[in-house]
C-alpha cells in the first residue's frame, strides 16, 4: 500500500506546477494561425514580459527550450572565431559554452565551483588583461539550476564597467526570471535568455531573448544567425506568419496569457518576488534544523548566494537518491534529482536532491514538503535536529 495516489506534488526545479488556469486556457481546439486572435494575443504578451524582466528593450520569442534560447542569443551576436569569457557556478554555464563551441566560437572558463557565486573581482582581473578587447561577451548564470547558486548580476555589470571593456554581458535567467527579482536595464545586462516553464508556469516549449540597444548593433556584424533563429523579424515582423518563423505555438500562447495575467495584474511582480524569498526562507530554516544532526548539508553553505526558486542539498552515501525515491513511490511528493555535481566521484550526484520552489507555490505546499522531506528522512533512519516544520512556520508568522 502507498500514500502517494491522490493529487502529486511536484517540487522539481522545473517544470513547476502549471496553475488550473493555465491548463483550462490551454484546452481547445487549435485556433488560425494568420489572423485574428491568435495575432492580438500574441502582441499582448510582448509588453508584459518586459515588465517582467523590467526592461523597455526588446524581447523575441522562438518555440523551444533554454538550450534554444542560448544557441538564438549567440547567433544574433557573435561571429565564428569570437571569444566568450564564461564564468561558472554549476552546470548550465558549461552548457551555454558547449553551445558557443558549436557555433564555432572560442570559450574560456573561469570555474567558482559549484558551491559559490561568481566572483566580480576575478571577472575585472582577466578583462583588464584582455588590452585588445577579443572577448566578445560575458556569458553568467544569474541562478544555476544545479547547484542553486544565484550571482549578482549588477556586481557583475560592475566589474565589467570599472575594467572598461566592451563586452555584451549576456544572463541565463531560466531558473531566475518570475521567481528572482531581475532588472535588466536597471543592472545594465545586454542579453537576457529564459523560458516559459518555470517561474512564468507555463508547460515546457517557449524561450525568450531580451536584449538591449548594444546587443541590437551587434547583430548587424554577426555571422552565426540563420534565417529561424534570427530574432529581428520577430520583434518587427512583416506580417504574423513571420513572427515565429513558421507556425505558431499556439496553445502555449493562450496559457502563457493566462500566467501573465495573474503574475503582473493580480498578485504583482513585487508580491511574487516576495512570496519565492519567504517560501524560501522558510525551507532554509527547516534545512537548518535538520543539518543540526550532521547529516544534510545545504550546497550552498552562504544564504545571500542561494536562489529563490531551487535548493540543492546533500545527503551523503547515496542517501539522496534513496529519499527521492522513498517520497515519490510511498508520499506522492517528487523532488528533483542531482544534476552535474558528479565531482570526482561517479556516484556522488546520488547524494543530492533538489527541492523546486518556484512558480505556482504557496505555503501550505511547501508546508506539506517539508512534512514529506521529514517523514522520509526518519523512514530512511537518517539522524536530524527536532522541530524543523515549527522553524519554517515561525518563518512565515513573521508576515
Amino acid at each position: 500500500m502507498s500514500l502517494a495516489n491522490g493529487r502529486h506534488m511536484l517540487a522539481i526545479p522545473g517544470p513547476s506546477i502549471m496553475p488550473d488556469r493555465v491548463l483550462r486556457a490551454m484546452h481547445r481546439a487549435a485556433p488560425n494561425i494568420y489572423t485574428g486572435e491568435m495575432v492580438d494575443l500574441t502582441y499582448s504578451l510582448v509588453p508584459d514580459l518586459k515588465r517582467v524582466a523590467r526592461t523597455s528593450g526588446e524581447v523575441a520569442m522562438y518555440i523551444g527550450n533554454g538550450h534554444a534560447a542560448w544557441e538564438a542569443s549567440l547567433a544574433n551576436t557573435h561571429s565564428r572565431g569570437d571569444l566568450a569569457l564564461v564564468p561558472a557556478s554549476g552546470r548550465f554555464a558549461h552548457g551555454w559554452a558547449t553551445t558557443a563551441k558549436g557555433l564555432g566560437l572560442q570559450t574560456e572558463l573561469l570555474d567558482f565551483g559549484t558551491t559559490h557565486p561568481i566572483d566580480p573581482d576575478r571577472v575585472e582581473a582577466r578583462l583588464r588583461q584582455d588590452k585588445t578587447h577579443l572577448i566578445r561577451s560575458v556569458l553568467a548564470v544569474h541562478t544555476d539550476t544545479s547547484t542553486s547558486v544565484r550571482s549578482d548580476i549588477a556586481a557583475l555589470r560592475s566589474a565589467i564597467d570599472a575594467a572598461g571593456h566592451p563586452a555584451l554581458l549576456m544572463v541565463d535567467c531560466m531558473a531566475s526570471l518570475g521567481c528572482d527579482p531581475f532588472e535588466m536595464d536597471a543592472w545594465g545586462v545586454d542579453v537576457m535568455t529564459a523560458g516559459c516553464q518555470k517561474g512564468l508556469m507555463t508547460p515546457p516549449g517557449m524561450a525568450f531573448v531580451y536584449f538591449n540597444d548594444r546587443a541590437k548593433a551587434a547583430r548587424s556584424t554577426a555571422d552565426c544567425v540563420t534565417a529561424y533563429w534570427d530574432w529581428m523579424p520577430r520583434v518587427d515582423p512583416p506580417f504574423y506568419y513571420a513572427f515565429w518563423n513558421g507556425t505558431a505555438p499556439t496553445h502555449h500562447i493562450y496559457g502563457l496569457r493566462e500566467a501573465l495575467t495573474m503574475l503582473l495584474e493580480e498578485e504583482g511582480i513585487e508580491a511574487v518576488w516576495q512570496r519565492h524569498q519567504i517560501l524560501a526562507k522558510g525551507l532554509w530554516a527547516a534545512c537548518d534544523v535538520w543539518a543540526e544532526r550532521g547529516a544534510l548539508i545545504p550546497n550552498v553553505p552562504d544564504r545571500t548566494h542561494r536562489s529563490h526558486a531551487v535548493t540543492t542539498l546533500r545527503l551523503p552515501d547515496r542517501k539522496g537518491a534513496d529519499l527521492r525515491h522513498h517520497l515519490e513511490n510511498h508520499l506522492g511528493v517528487t523532488l528533483g534529482i542531482g544534476l552535474g555535481l558528479t565531482l570526482q566521484d561517479s556516484n556522488s550526484a546520488q547524494d543530492y536532491f533538489r527541492v523546486g520552489h518556484m512558480g505556482h507555490i504557496s505555503a501550505h505546499q511547501m508546508l506539506g514538503t517539508l512534512g514529506a522531506i521529514e517523514t522520509g528522512l526518519k523512514a530512511l533512519h537518517i539522524p536530524i535536529g527536532k522541530d524543523a516544520l515549527s522553524a519554517a512556520m515561525d518563518v512565515f508568522l513573521q508576515l
